[in-house]
């Protein structure tokens, strides 16, 4: 079964505790679609964003680091960056720059 984790600056929460705040984020978003700001204020946090990795769902909270929309979860495993996003082209100048 995947598992449902959250991590508070850096460290992990216990899994009862986890799974907790995982209740209450799914209870938030389905109330307040796509607020992520809200929820966090609610907890007394600054941020949260969900992401995944091989183990399942994650949940990055922060108590300093700042919110960003929401958006498709990110790949924990991939750095933080979408699964699906694609490199940014070169500057066609930086090829003719010897």
């Amino acid at each position: 079964m995947p598992r449902l984790a959250v991590t508070l600056d850096g460290a992990p929460l216990p899994e009862e505790e986890a799974r907790a705040f995982w209740g209450r984020f799914s209870a938030w978003m389905e109330e307040h679609k796509g607020d992520l700001a809200g929820f966090a204020k609610s907890e007394g946090l600054a941020s949260v964003h969900p992401k995944t990795s091989r183990e399942g769902a994650l949940l990055v909270a922060s108590r300093s680091a700042a919110q960003e929309p929401y958006r498709n979860a990110t790949s924990a495993d991939a750095g933080g960056s979408p699964k699906n996003q694609t490199p940014q082209k070169a500057d066609k100048t930086d090829k003719n720059r010897g």
